[in-house]
């Protein structure tokens, strides 16, 4: 399995005001934009989301891996035990991805785009 690109998640209460703030300190552009999940990007690579609520999962991420294998990861979230929070689903945004909880507390969303 092969890491694409990892993407820290910040949970905000004023997702405007959030996307507004980062994109004029740190110069980030808005790459995607879902109401509830903004994506900012430099276009070179480094990216930060910033979210009010997952449109589909019970809980926000901390973080998000992007695979080229997001099964494999899946299986060896399982057998390491971990407890999955999301369950392997595809999006309707065209995103393959499960949620883990890691023995800190930190919930990690692994995807890969279908």
């Amino acid at each position: 399995m092969k890491i694409n690109r990892i993407v820290p998640d910040l949970t905000v209460s004023d997702l405007a005001t959030a996307v507004g703030e980062h994109a004029e300190v740190l110069g980030l552009k808005v790459l995607m934009d879902h109401g509830w999940i903004v994506t900012l990007g430099d276009g070179a690579g480094p990216q930060l989301s910033l979210m009010t609520r997952d449109a589909t999962a019970p809980v926000n991420p901390d973080v998000s891996v992007f695979v080229d294998d997001v099964e494999s990861a899946y299986d060896a979230a399982v057998c390491a035990g971990l407890e999955i929070v999301h369950p392997l689903t595809t999006e309707q945004w065209g995103v393959r991805r499960f949620f883990y909880r890691d023995s800190s507390g930190r919930v990690v969303n692994v995807g890969d785009h279908a």
